[in-house]
């Protein structure tokens, strides 16, 4: 089964933190990012821009609205995603435990719906 990790944390705090403990977080996510794409768990992984970037758009009453900012004010801001199969739900929690921005964040796993016809359709892992 595919489940996504969505890494939230403050963009406040990690910005001030100690240049030296970002780069200690980073080589450790690294690291372990690395042992998910040996094991064949990790399957996409991407970090997000700051989120003073992030664009909103709607479209109400056939009219669009494009704002600056994200959908909702949030104590913690999503900062990347990674996209994992595992056997089931207590595997995905326990591969999303180990990253190590869950000690000043959070880490949100959801399971991946496959949508019918998309050409991707859930394999068994």
């Amino acid at each position: 089964m595919k489940y996504l990790l969505m890494c939230c944390h403050e963009e406040k705090k990690w910005d001030s933190m100690p240049k030296s403990e970002c780069d200690a977080v980073m080589e450790e996510t690294m690291a372990y990012v690395e042992a998910l794409k040996k094991s064949g768990q990790l399957l996409a992984v991407e970090q997000l821009d700051p989120i003073k970037t992030a664009i909103s758009v709607r479209v109400r009453s056939g009219k669009l609205s494009v704002t600056d900012g994200p959908y909702a004010e949030t104590k913690e801001q999503l900062g990347g995603f990674f996209l994992i199969s595992a056997r089931d739900l207590n595997e995905a929690i326990q591969v999303a435990s180990k990253f190590p921005s869950v000690r000043f964040g959070t880490m949100e796993v959801r399971p991946v719906r496959e949508i019918p016809g998309s050409g991707h359709e859930a394999t068994a892992s």
